[in-house]
């Protein structure tokens, strides 16, 4: 793999990361109910994302 795709593997990560921390962070201040779990999931899920990109990145 060479190193420019290296480069965009970590952006990706970093933009995986980035909203799903926003969305946890909106879900537990701003929402109740069905629409935080939801958000609590897909945020969780763009974490699980991050781990190959971020690996990827890595090695």
């Amino acid at each position: 793999m060479s190193p420019l795709d290296k480069m965009w593997a970590s952006f990706v990560a970093l933009g995986f990361m980035a909203v799903a921390s926003l969305l946890i962070t909106y879900a537990r201040a701003k929402t109740k109910g069905a629409v935080r779990v939801v958000l609590s999931i897909v945020a969780f899920a763009l974490l699980v994302l991050m781990v190959p990109f971020a690996l990827l990145s890595m090695f």
